[in-house]
C-alpha cells in the first residue's frame, strides 16, 4: 500500500503487514522508498501511529548520515583544536545528532564523545565554529566556570555567536552562569533492530 510520501526525505512510503511478523514492527530505506513493516493484526488507527513514528525515525537516521557522511565536522574540529588549544585535546567521536531540540551541542568529557544539534548544520559557519570550540573546551573543563569561558573565549566571534543563538532563542541569558546541559545517550536508530509492540489487552473475562 502507498501512501505518498510522509515527508521529503522519500519519494513514497510502503507499508507491508505480514502475518508471520506478530510483536515488532521494522523499517528500511530502499531507492527512496520508506518500507514500513507491521504486524498484520494491528488496527488502521495503530498503523497510522507506527507509520508516523518510523518515518520521523528514519527522516532523521537520513539527516545524521547525510550530514555526517563528508567527514566536514571532524575536519573543523580538528583545525580548532589546533588553532585555540594547541591542538591538545583528545576527543573520540564528534557528529551531529537529531535528538537536541533544547541545546545546540553536548559533550561528554569521560567518554569524549562531542555531539552537534543538526541545526548548527544550517548556521551561519563563525557560529557552528564557536559551538564546536564550546564543547571542544568542556573536555578540559567541565562547568561553566570562569576558566571554562576564558577557555572558550579564546575564539574571537565567542560573544557574537552567542548573541545570534540567544537571538533564535536557543541560548538563555543566564547560560553562563548554570550547570552544562545534561548528557545526552546516543539515538539508537540501527532499523535492523525491530521495534517492540505493546502487548495487546486481553478481553477474556475476569476471574473472581
Amino acid at each position: 500500500m502507498d501512501q505518498g510520501s510522509v515527508s521529503g526525505d522519500f519519494r513514497a512510503t510502503r507499508v507491508i503487514r505480514s502475518s508471520r511478523r506478530r510483536k515488532t514492527v521494522a523499517a528500511r530505506v530502499q531507492d527512496g522508498v520508506l518500507m514500513i513493516y507491521l504486524p498484520a493484526r494491528i488496527s488502521a488507527e495503530e498503523e497510522k501511529v507506527w507509520v508516523e513514528r518510523m518515518t520521523s525515525r528514519m527522516s532523521q537516521r537520513v539527516i545524521r548520515s547525510s550530514l555526517n557522511d563528508d567527514r566536514e565536522l571532524q575536519r573543523r574540529a580538528t583545525l580548532l583544536n589546533q588553532k585555540y588549544f594547541e591542538g591538545r585535546l583528545h576527543y573520540a567521536s564528534i557528529v551531529f545528532v537529531t535528538n537536541q531540540s533544547s541545546k545546540y551541542g553536548s559533550c561528554s568529557p569521560g567518554s569524549g564523545r562531542i555531539r552537534i544539534s543538526h541545526r548548527m548544520a544550517a548556521m551561519p559557519a563563525w557560529v557552528l565554529d564557536y559551538v564546536i570550540v564550546h564543547e571542544l573546551a568542556h573536555l578540559e573543563i567541565a562547568d561553566h566556570s570562569s576558566r571554562f569561558w576564558r577557555l572558550a573565549h579564546r575564539y574571537p566571534h565567542a560573544e557574537r555567536a552567542i548573541g545570534y543563538l540567544m537571538g533564535l532563542g536557543m541560548v538563555s541569558a543566564e547560560q553562563r552562569e548554570v550547570e552544562p546541559s545534561d548528557l545526552v545517550a546516543p539515538f539508537r536508530d540501527d532499523a535492523s533492530v525491530p521495534e517492540p509492540l505493546p502487548p495487546r489487552p486481553t478481553r477474556g473475562r475476569r476471574r473472581a
